[in-house]
């Protein structure tokens, strides 16, 4: 098996919603050092917290620009998702190998996209504020609903997503079968941990996309679902995607 070149880390996470530390990012560079290979760090959920402080960045780190580079996006911090705007800082090597590549695919982002990610990277930053609050008002309504049905779920520090783990009566049958089950008998779209990974069986990614209404209503088909035990699958129609 051939040297890995790069490792790439992701906090907060998806799908799991976890935060990475300063301690933790420390150990990432020291075995990065160690084994002579890079770091990639995927940022993008960094302004979707739910404590006091903002999380980390890899780059914070003494020595890390050496061996890395650090990825955010404004589809998250700015909600212009599908605009592809974002950015990238660290090991300068890396960086100019990035732009050298970029210019082979294509010819950067349409003028007015670049002009509005401009004006948003500039302006006032009220509005990074209230959709944190917005998705922490949706967390909470999440995991408040989702404790009223009898499903308890880690209340996430961050990101978009709730990791839940399978309810104990549905663990036999999987993330993909209880995913299923939950859509046709709940009439609510999850997204099953295996679809990223072996380590992901077991759970359910849902996400705060919804509104708050729509939530509730998810939390209230959910609770019907599981009230009533059934595990047999049968179609429905009028999903609610979360």
């Amino acid at each position: 098996m051939p040297k890995p070149t790069a490792l790439i880390v992701n906090f907060p996470s998806n799908p799991t919603a976890y935060l990475a530390d300063l301690d933790f990012y420390r150990e990432i560079v020291s075995f990065a050092r160690r084994h002579e290979i890079w770091v990639m760090s995927d940022l993008a959920y960094a302004e979707i917290y739910f404590h006091d402080r903002p999380p980390p960045s890899l780059l914070q780190v003494p020595g890390a620009k050496e061996i890395a580079v650090e990825f955010t996006s404004l589809s998250k911090t700015y909600s212009m998702p599908g605009w592809r705007m974002g950015f990238a800082a660290g090991n300068p090597r890396l960086i100019s190998a990035l732009a050298r590549m970029k210019s082979y695919l294509d010819y950067g982002a349409f003028t007015p996209i670049q002009v509005a990610a401009t004006a948003a990277l500039n302006g006032p930053q009220d509005c990074v504020a209230e959709l944190r609050a917005l998705y922490r008002e949706r967390r909470d309504v999440l995991i408040r609903g989702l404790a009223n049905a009898g499903w308890q779920v880690p209340s996430p520090e961050g990101s978009m997503f709730a990791w839940a783990p399978i309810p104990p009566r549905y663990a036999s049958l999987g993330s993909l079968e209880f995913s299923k089950l939950l859509l046709e008998r709940a009439k609510v779209a999850v997204s099953p941990g295996i679809g990223f990974g072996e380590h992901g069986e077991g759970f359910v990614r849902i996400a705060l996309v919804e509104n708050s209404h729509r939530l509730r209503q998810a939390c209230r088909s959910i609770r019907a679902f599981l009230q009533a035990g059934s595990n047999q699958a049968e179609p429905a129609l009028n999903t609610a995607s979360v």
